[in-house]
């Protein structure tokens, strides 16, 4: 007779992964206790300098820090999402990888319980740097549907820089690699994007990048949450971002795959 060993549940498998990623994080808090130093930064200093900014028509009635706000809080979980796949390099170079795939662990499992503790991290992010808005003046009539609203689209637009970010990791298994790619995509994509100016103000190329930068759409939701007037395509712009996250998932399951094939 044949004994065949049981095997857990894919959310099982999963929620283990996770439970590992937060003792972790509960190890090294850190981190991201860390990267809220720069959105302080952002909200508090760079908002109030440029006040006078949000007296032109385009900002509408808001203050420019109200305006900044939704954008800060894209630009602080796209960071955060863009550094995702370190946790996987460490683990190559530390051997706990091939430990990973030598298990019965299912590989969708392994992305998925360090991606749910890349996104915990970043909703936790969100609430503080909404909180930290709110004390420097912003006021979010959108309420509390609104705000959770704007807390969903950031968590959609986490999702997909952190499973890009893995998939990258993955890939190159390079530290320098993933940090130089990082740079090369996060700076233009906050940049070229309405984070900090609509985009009837920027000129030509710049305006109409602007408005098929995905950062853009999650911006223009957030903001449109916080506010309660949401833009025209939004369920449009909610619907590319659902699409890239699903696609930025699929390869970074299939960078795990092939790096097994390879190693």
């Amino acid at each position: 007779m044949t004994i065949v060993a049981a095997r857990s549940g894919w959310f099982t498998q999963t929620s283990q992964v996770l439970r590992r990623w937060l003792i972790v994080v509960m190890r090294q808090a850190w981190g991201p206790v860390m990267s809220l130093v720069q959105p302080v930064i952002w909200i508090v200093l760079f908002g109030h300098v440029f006040s006078a900014v949000g007296a032109l028509p385009a900002f509408g009635s808001s203050s420019y820090v109200a305006y900044l706000v939704p954008g800060i809080l894209m630009m602080t979980v796209l960071y955060s999402g863009a550094w995702a796949g370190t946790g996987f390099i460490d683990d190559i170079g530390s051997g706990v990888m091939d430990q990973y795939l030598t298990s019965p662990v299912s590989r969708s499992a392994i992305i998925s319980g360090q991606l749910a503790q890349q996104l915990i991290i970043n909703l936790a992010q969100s609430v503080v740097v909404l909180g930290i808005g709110w004390l420097a003046g912003a006021r979010y009539p959108g309420g509390p549907t609104g705000i959770a609203a704007s807390i969903a689209v950031a968590t959609l637009l986490a999702a997909i820089f952190c499973c890009c970010s893995s998939a990258v990791a993955l890939t190159t298994r390079s530290q320098i690699a993933l940090i130089s790619l990082s740079q090369l995509v996060v700076l233009p994509a906050t940049f070229l994007s309405t984070t900090m100016m609509p985009a009837s103000l920027m000129s030509g190329w710049v305006g109409t990048v602007a408005r098929w930068n995905p950062m853009s759409w999650a911006v223009e939701l957030g903001r449109g949450g916080l506010t309660g007037s949401y833009p025209d395509a939004a369920w449009w712009h909610a619907g590319g971002l659902a699409v890239l996250a699903a696609l930025a998932f699929l390869w970074a399951v299939r960078a795990i795959r092939s790096y097994q094939r390879t190693v």
